[in-house]
């Protein structure tokens, strides 16, 4: 059984959880029939199960601890829930570029709000970098794999669809906090991710009455199907609710920016998407971002302990 045994340990835990959620975009791409709500739903939900299973025994042991901060359980299990639907449906209004640069980067500055707000922890200057970094490299590397920046979108659907990717960030946030609140209460982590993601199944799964045609058309429907439900997200959010033991949530969220960088890279690479340079340069800033996190610098006596608020 895996065990974050440090800082570094837990860095790598999302590193490889980022690198599974990027081959979602891939992996979807042979299946263009299938609606987009319909793959977030199936993924997340039967993720969800699987996540339950596997923690049966922890939560049975952590259910007096669960209960009694329903507000972080349930919350987070809501936010779960929105999560898909809003971050699929942001880039079916707005645009693929607008969508996933609002939904990705906004997530790590929602954390980090929370975090100041909720938990009073501090935010340090290292984060603030970074995440100035990450952010302008989302956006570079999202501008340089899209031909057409979204203008062609009708203007009113643009702004829901940025509202959307707005909602995707902050669900995303809320139940990375959620989680990371639960652990340092003494849940085990797994039991605080597979009880958020469980209870949100009870609403994904049954939604796919709706949304899910073609979803098990055949047998490459059916394979994508499974390994979007058990690689990104079963084993996606085992190794992130682990790195949660050690390392802040946004830290976490931050590291995560990695997830576009595999998307194009395979985008590149498998499906024959167009790159522009400019794109290539956001990914250096975005790889700069994910090295300030896992470096350490050491820094002068008169500079530690330096928080912005």
């Amino acid at each position: 059984m895996l065990q974050v045994k440090s800082s570094l340990s837990a860095v790598v835990f999302v590193i490889i959880a980022s690198i599974l959620w990027g081959t979602t975009g891939t992996v979807s791409a042979f299946t263009p029939d299938v609606s987009p709500l319909a793959t977030g739903a199936f993924a997340m939900g039967i993720g969800g199960v699987l996540l339950v299973v596997n923690a049966r025994k922890h939560i049975m042991n952590d259910k007096i601890k669960l209960t009694s901060q329903p507000k972080a359980l349930l919350i987070g299990a809501i936010c779960v829930a929105i999560y898909p639907l809003a971050f699929y449906s942001s880039m079916r209004l707005a645009g693929v570029a607008i969508g996933t640069v609002i939904s990705i980067a906004s997530a790590p500055f929602f954390t980090v709000i929370m975090e100041r707000l909720i938990s009073n922890k501090k935010i340090n200057k290292k984060w603030v970098v970074s995440f100035l970094f990450g952010a302008v490299g989302v956006s570079l590397l999202t501008i340089g794999k899209t031909k057409n920046i979204d203008l062609d979108i009708v203007a009113n659907h643009q702004k829901w669809g940025i509202l959307l990717g707005l909602v995707a960030g902050l669900t995303y946030a809320t139940y990375s906090w959620s989680a990371r609140h639960m652990i340092e209460t003494g849940v085990e982590s797994k039991s605080a991710m597979a009880s958020m993601f469980g209870l949100s199944a009870i609403v994904l799964l049954p939604s796919l009455l709706f949304t899910g045609d073609n979803l098990f058309l055949d047998g490459k429907h059916i394979i994508a199907a499974l390994y979007m439900a058990i690689a990104p997200m079963f084993i996606g959010y085992l190794l992130f609710g682990q790195a949660l033991k050690v390392i802040e949530a946004s830290q976490a969220t931050l590291i995560t920016l990695l997830e576009p960088i595999v998307a194009t890279i395979l985008a590149v690479i498998v499906v024959g998407e167009v790159f522009s340079p400019i794109g290539w340069l956001g990914m250096f800033l975005m790889i700069i971002c994910l090295l300030l996190q896992i470096v350490k610098v050491s820094t002068p006596r008169y500079f530690k302990r330096s928080h912005i608020f």
